[in-house]
């Protein structure tokens, strides 16, 4: 029997479809064989998208690259050894304390369904049902692994160095690769720009928020307000749901320290506070090129959670919206960005099209 062969030298679309699925296997097996080595860098390199900026302005004041780069790392060291103190300090109390605020939760949760069943609701037994007393030892996990991550940051301080110290030349380096090749050029430097625009405006407003949060509860009393303002912070990097998970251990810490009332008032000004900034602040200086819908945000911080672990939550929305401009400046991926992007986006592309048709048969009338 005879077997013609593709003259074309074409794999069939199926074979391409295995192909990419098995590079993709061993690429995320891999990831996840390098995480003690890949998150200190991922760590570092966001780092540096952030403080290119800043290096560039001392180098346009006539700062040279070196100071930049000292004072940035110094100003980085200080403030990792404020938060990691706060947070150990903080973390270490607050495990101690969490057989006592489970108790308080557990006679908190009972006295509510002694109260439902009173008012006629079908019996619940506090066992069996959900038992939200669980949630406390879980948060001090958390906080536990993130306080373990800001104390081990020697690797990505060093890393942070090399690659401020090298960004001046990167421009030069990818000019020579791509030489005669600008759209790729100008694809990276797409793919560069919209990151840093997003970890720095995401910085900036991330920071107001744990503020205000740190604020807030300070007013109300709430115990270690510090510690999650600190988280409110870091979780805020993760939209919408960063800003949920955030509020859970402080609210369930309010019920049981001030009562239902202060509870509530807790949750208004978590409420108030990430609506605001999510919603009419972060859009007003981000636009909406970097849009990603909750879906993806969320099934990317699972991923990236179980590829990365608690870093790669952390960096979940940065690498995901790094794929999606990679892909929306190839014509070839345009369609995997449009999936990954939110359904405003979807609905303006549609928007666009429609108007450049009506233009078209408009020319052809003419």
């Amino acid at each position: 029997m005879v077997h013609k062969n593709n003259s074309s030298g074409r794999t069939s679309p199926r074979r391409n479809v295995l192909l990419a699925l098995a590079a993709f296997v061993i690429v995320i097996a891999g990831i996840r064989a390098a995480e003690a080595i890949l998150v200190p860098f991922l760590i570092a390199l966001f780092l540096a998208v952030i403080c290119y900026p800043v290096i560039l302005w001392f180098s346009r004041k006539g700062i040279p690259v070196w100071a930049g780069v000292l004072v940035l790392v110094g100003v980085i060291i200080l403030l990792e050894m404020a938060l990691a103190s706060l947070i150990g300090s903080s973390v270490t109390s607050f495990s101690r304390n969490v057989p006592l605020y489970q108790a308080r939760l557990k006679n908190v949760y009972v006295d509510i369904v002694l109260w439902l069943e009173s008012h006629g609701i079908e019996k619940m037994d506090p066992v069996k049902e959900f038992d939200p007393t669980s949630i406390m030892p879980i948060a001090a996990t958390m906080l536990r692994q993130l306080a373990g991550l800001l104390k081990n940051t020697f690797f990505v301080l060093i890393t942070l160095i090399f690659i401020l110290f090298e960004a001046g030349g990167i421009s030069a380096k990818l000019q020579a690769v791509f030489m005669g090749r600008e759209d790729t050029l100008d694809n990276y430097a797409k793919i560069l720009g919209g990151v840093n625009r997003f970890l720095g405006i995401k910085t900036l407003t991330s920071a107001a928020t744990g503020i205000l949060v740190a604020t807030w509860l300070i007013i109300l009393g709430v115990d270690y307000p510090l510690l999650w303002g600190v988280v409110a912070f870091l979780l805020n990097y993760i939209p919408t749901i960063g800003s949920i998970i955030a509020a859970v251990p402080a609210l369930l810490l309010a019920l049981v320290q001030l009562g239902p009332t202060a509870m509530g008032v807790c949750a208004v000004g978590y409420f108030i506070i990430n609506i605001t900034i999510s919603n009419f602040i972060e859009p007003r200086f981000m636009g909406d090129g970097v849009g990603l819908s909750a879906l993806v945000v969320f099934l990317s911080m699972a991923f990236w959670g179980w590829v990365l672990g608690p870093a790669g939550m952390l960096l979940s929305v940065p690498l995901t919206m790094s794929v999606k401009i990679a892909a929306s400046a190839n014509p070839r991926m345009e369609w995997v960005a449009i999936m990954l992007g939110s359904n405003a986006e979807a609905h303006a592309i549609l928007s666009r099209a429609a108007k450049e048709r009506k233009r078209g048969k408009g020319k052809d009338l003419n």
